[in-house]
């Protein structure tokens, strides 16, 4: 039985208007683009960094590396036998010391996730900052983090499933609201 869809929040226009904003955001905020890196986290992170990266481009002619982050070691929710079958690579060939790093997810819920994937960075080298960027920021936070860049901000229950499509690897860019089989 498949999840219910509730509502499609952004199709690709919108998605699209969005990453210009957070992106003309980006650069409003960081005078030093130089210092910029960006680090996606896997899966839909990585997409949505590059576009990024590819906006910075065209706007300020200005190349900003895009790094990949794998998180599942850092996870507070995993066992370590879980874990060890979901482990993929980090691909970040850039130092992280000293930079400005543009953390990049597809949507913030708990804050743990963002957690993990700040603990797995300082264990790389301290940045001198960390910003977060997000498509979808739904509420629901069990710890003390924010965006600083979110695309939509989108109260749901915690029953409700928030599903990013990307082109990349869902063959449609999208944003709807699910709700698991068997809730009415």
């Amino acid at each position: 039985m498949e999840e219910k869809i509730k509502a499609r929040i952004m199709d690709s226009r919108k998605i699209k208007k969005a990453l210009h904003r957070m992106t003309t955001e980006i650069i409003e905020r960081n005078r030093n683009l130089k210092n910029l890196v960006i680090v996606g986290i896997r899966t839909r992170g990585i997409y949505i960094g590059k576009r990024i990266s590819k906006l910075i481009k065209e706007f300020e002619k200005i190349d900003i590396p895009v790094g990949v982050l794998d998180i599942t070691l850092y996870r507070d929710d995993f066992s370590e036998s879980e874990a060890q079958h979901m482990v993929k690579k980090t691909e970040i060939s850039f130092p992280v010391a000293k930079k400005d790093i543009l953390l990049i997810d597809d949507v913030l819920f708990t804050g743990r996730t963002i957690r993990a994937a700040m603990d797995s960075l300082i264990d790389l080298g301290r940045p001198k900052t960390i910003q977060l960027l997000v498509l979808i920021d739904r509420g629901h936070r069990e710890l003390p983090i924010r965006a600083d860049y979110a695309g939509k901000f989108l109260p749901t229950s915690k029953r409700e499933i928030v599903q990013v499509r990307l082109k990349e690897i869902d063959n449609s860019d999208e944003v709807l609201i699910t709700e698991p089989p068997g809730i009415k």
